[in-house]
C-alpha cells in the first residue's frame, strides 16, 4: 500500500529557502489558497440561510434532487473546522428518494468540499505541523496512507479536516486524496441515507 513520504523535493536544492522563482512561486500559491479558503468559509456562512431555505425545496425536485443534494454537500463540508450538518440532511433525502442514489451524491459532494481543508493544510504547513495534533495523525497518515484517510472519512466526526489538512501539508497526491476520501464519505452516507430510509417506515 502506498505510503506518504514526507520529504519536499525543494528541500534538496541549493541556495537558501524562498531563493528561487519556484519557491517564491510555491509562496504565492499558497497564500492564494488560504486566503481562496478563508473567503470561501465566510461566504458559506454568510449565505447559511439561503442554502437553508434550497435544502427545503430538494424533495420537489424529482430527479434533479441528486444533483442538487450533491452541491449541498459542497457547501456543507467546504466551510473549515464547523461543517454544516451533511450527515442530517443525508438522513432526511434518504427517507425520501432512493438511499444509493443519495449517498453517492452526497458522498461525492461531501468529498469535494473536503478539499478547503487540503488547501488550507497545503498553504498553512507551517501553522499545521506546531498544532499538538499534527504528529498523532501524520504519523498515522505517514504509516497507513490511504487507510487513514478512508477510515477517518467514514467516521462521522467533525475532524476530519484535521486529516484533510494534515493530508495537504504532507503533500499528499490529490486524486488519491479525493478517491479515498470519496470511498469513505459515500460509505457513511450509505449509512446514514438508509437508516433514514428505514427510521421513515416506522412512522
Amino acid at each position: 500500500m502506498d505510503k506518504i513520504d514526507k520529504t519536499n523535493p525543494e528541500d534538496n536544492r541549493s541556495g537558501p529557502p524562498g531563493s528561487t522563482p519556484s519557491s517564491r512561486r510555491a509562496t504565492v500559491l499558497r497564500w492564494a489558497a488560504i486566503l481562496f479558503v478563508v473567503a470561501l468559509t465566510l461566504y458559506l456562512f454568510s449565505i447559511a440561510n439561503r442554502i437553508q431555505a434550497f435544502t427545503e425545496t430538494i424533495p420537489n425536485l424529482g430527479w434533479f434532487a441528486y444533483p442538487a443534494i450533491f452541491g449541498v454537500s459542497i457547501a456543507a463540508n467546504a466551510t473549515i473546522i464547523i461543517p454544516l450538518p451533511g450527515v442530517v440532511l443525508t438522513s432526511i433525502f434518504g427517507s425520501i428518494f432512493h438511499p444509493i442514489g443519495v449517498a453517492v451524491s452526497a458522498g461525492l459532494g461531501a468529498s469535494l468540499g473536503e478539499l478547503s481543508g487540503y488547501l488550507a493544510g497545503f498553504s498553512g504547513q507551517g501553522i499545521i505541523e506546531r498544532r499538538q495534533w499534527y504528529d498523532r495523525v501524520s504519523g498515522w497518515m505517514v504509516k497507513y496512507g490511504n487507510w487513514t484517510i478512508l477510515i477517518l472519512a467514514f467516521i462521522p466526526n467533525p475532524l476530519f479536516d484535521m486529516a484533510g489538512m494534515i493530508a495537504g501539508a504532507l503533500k499528499m497526491r490529490l486524486p488519491r486524496f479525493l478517491f479515498w476520501c470519496a470511498l469513505g464519505k459515500i460509505l457513511k452516507m450509505l449509512v446514514f441515507a438508509y437508516a433514514g430510509s428505514w427510521i421513515a417506515t416506522l412512522f
